[in-house]
């Protein structure tokens, strides 16, 4: 268990520390010249009657001073239960108010109150500081805290505190910690010789061996670390768990690349953001609202880092959170930080002259554009509930586009990989590619079946000489912004289950394909060699006629079936190209797009040796199908198409 010191400069927080462990946690000489601590520091006291690292409880010892308020916090956001020092003599004091409200707004709901500096004053004066802690703490989660009056000097209460501290040890060591993948906030670096860089922190959520490979987040690029030796709560060890200080020596990186403020954590667990969206209280003794485009520091795991609020939803239905309300904001982060949901974070003003909000992070994938949609609200809402179970059934619920569970896994701090169907509700679509997992919710799966069928349907009504449009011009019909994984796996389950079928990259409706009578066959047989030697330029259906010896409405029913089949492609009326010729056509136009980023009229009719009317014709006809987009004068390879995807021929 971590405990952490809080209370106003030169109310004994360090000395108290020292009395109950024998450590005197200020170890910067210019905390012992001027009698004040700086840094944070540490300490360690034993706990009878356990063992292992949960037998001892460590402390963190903070600075009291306003000027030191960020370096309180940057200690504070692991802790497990505050000790709030109040002393006899001074009684409340302003940095005392302000340290409860960091307490307060890092969600912390167990403390204990001690009265400081007993034997320089009188019985009265102790109790008349009672009531005015009682008063302070009203209406706080510490309302119920219990209160020791102690003296460091004399001794008196120092036993009634270790026993409430130890009990409060005891509770913890019994308490079973969810499975999460490990992340440390780094507060303190430096070089031991023997050892080389060693990193502190507490230990935030998971386990850590010796071994381990962990990443620095944030960084410009990947950085891996080995953990070659460990300590946990100031012990040698080969394990460090949550609610522990931990040291890790590591391999693999200098001291000058790792601050305070950044993060070690488990790969699958890597997850930084510049942007956050975040449930925030306002503080209830702040003087003014918190309004859209204030500029404050954000407070979260050991770092400090300037941002720029947007409010999304306040209670009061405008763009600002009055004193005591509680809203969603976005965090624009002037730099990224290690994020993950349920982080918590609190908001200093600009000038850092006051703490002002605090809350946890919601989500860490948040929109630039589009946030306060409502379907952007139903997904904070998702995020809001209580358990990850619930939290990715809501999160699926308001997606119409899916989620990708692969970010999700890592928003979470999930170990043990992304969640499988057996954590999803009964017909989830799932879907994977290189890079991710993916998962869309029944519901909207259910509706975007349907779409796809309507959608052909209707492209079946207006192209009937035409077999059906390829997966990726469907899937702009029906559904530009799913995931290419998801649709491709929702294709797959309606082509297997027999609703739609496919041939080559082009799909339609079982009863839009066709069958050729015997008769149809026989003229097929005909057509189809004439029109493939004649190439790039295939012969006009008059003339198909004539060599022939059909007649004009049967040779023109059967290639309309050929088409529809997919065998051909009427390019301009009366003029058919096989799907071999218009294969090695597109390959062309592909490999002009790649040497010339763009397609022209003329560099087309030159690769294929056409008229300029005629390649104008091929090029329009590849924009009507949604191989090409036309952009002004030239054409352009749309680039997630797959229609004609064979050998492709260079240009020279």
């Amino acid at each position: 268990m971590i405990i952490g010191t809080a209370g106003h400069i030169d109310h004994g927080k360090t000395t108290l520390v020292k009395a109950l462990t024998g450590v005197d946690a200020d170890r910067l000489p210019e905390e012992k010249a001027r009698g004040i601590t700086i840094e944070l520091g540490y300490a360690f006291l034993d706990v009878p009657g356990l063992t292992g690292t949960a037998a001892r409880i460590g402390f963190i010892d903070v600075p009291g001073h306003e000027r030191f308020v960020h370096t309180m916090l940057a200690g504070a956001t692991g802790i497990d239960l505050a000790l709030l020092l109040v002393a006899a003599d001074d009684g409340v004091m302003p940095q005392t108010r302000e340290h409860l409200a960091v307490l307060c707004l890092l969600g912390l709901t167990r403390g204990v109150i001690a009265i400081t500096k007993c034997d320089r004053v009188d019985a009265a004066r102790v109790d008349a500081v009672r009531l005015d802690i009682a008063a302070l703490l009203a209406g706080t989660a510490f309302a119920e805290s219990p209160v020791v009056a102690v003296s460091a000097t004399t001794g008196a209460g120092l036993t009634e505190l270790k026993a409430l501290l130890f009990a409060a040890a005891r509770e913890d060591a019994d308490r079973i910690a969810p499975p999460s993948a490990f992340r440390l906030a780094v507060d303190r670096v430096f070089t031991l010789s023997g050892s080389g860089t060693v990193v502190t922190g507490s230990v935030h959520r998971g386990t850590v061996r010796i071994g381990d490979e962990l990443i620095l987040l944030p960084s410009p690029v990947e950085r891996r670390v080995r953990v070659r030796s460990l300590h946990a709560q100031n012990q040698s060890a080969d394990l460090s768990m949550a609610g522990e200080r931990c040291a890790l020596a590591l391999a693999g990186i200098a001291r000058e690349d790792i601050a305070r403020g950044q993060w070690l954590c488990a790969p699958d667990a890597a997850n930084s953001t510049d942007r956050l969206d975040a449930e925030l209280t306002l503080w209830r003794e702040e003087e003014r609202p918190l309004r859209s485009g204030t500029s404050v520091h954000v407070h979260l795991g050991a770092c400090d880092v300037m941002a720029t609020v947007a409010v999304l939803d306040a209670p009061n239905g405008t763009h600002s959170l009055i004193p005591g309300e509680t809203g969603r904001v976005q965090l624009v982060l002037h730099k990224p930080v290690g994020a993950w949901h349920g982080d918590r974070v609190v908001l200093r003003d600009a000038s850092a002259s006051r703490t002002m909000a605090g809350g946890r992070v919601l989500s860490t994938d948040a929109p630039v554009r589009y946030r306060r949609t409502p379907q952007r609200i139903a997904m904070l809402d998702a995020w809001s509930l209580p358990t990850p179970e619930a939290r990715l059934a809501g999160l699926l619920a308001a997606s119409p586009t899916g989620i990708d569970l692969t970010l999700w896994s890592r928003a979470e701090g999930r170990s043990g990989g992304v969640p499988g169907a057996a954590e999803c509700p009964d017909g989830t679509l799932f879907g994977q590619d290189a890079a991710s997992a993916w998962a869309l919710g029944p519901a909207h799966r259910q509706g975007l079946d349907i779409q796809v069928l309507d959608k052909l349907a209707a492209f079946h009504g207006q192209h009937p000489d035409e077999l059906g449009p390829d997966t990726t011009r469907l899937r702009r019909l029906v559904a530009p912004r799913l995931a290419e994984a998801l649709w491709r796996a929702l294709l797959a389950q309606q082509i297997a289950s027999g609703v739609l079928s496919q041939r080559g990259a082009q799909v339609f409706r079982p009863e839009h394909g066709v069958r050729l009578s015997a008769v149809d066959e026989r003229i097929a047989q005909k057509l189809m060699p004439a029109l493939e030697a004649g190439a790039f330029d295939p012969p006009w259906v008059r003339d198909l006629v004539a060599s022939a010896r059909e007649s004009e409405v049967q040779l023109r029913m059967v290639m309309g079936r050929l088409a529809q089949r997919g065998d051909l492609h009427q390019v301009v009326k009366d003029l058919y190209y096989p799907t071999r010729t218009m294969s090695r056509l597109a390959q062309l136009a592909r490999a002009i797009a790649r040497r010339d980023g763009e397609i022209k009229a003329a560099a087309f009719r030159d690769a294929t040796g056409l008229g300029r009317k005629r390649a104008i014709q091929v090029l329009e006809y590849f924009d009507r199908v949604g191989l090409l987009r036309r952009v002004q004068e030239s054409h352009r390879l749309r680039p997630d198409t797959e229609l004609f995807t064979e050998t492709e021929p260079e240009i020279a």
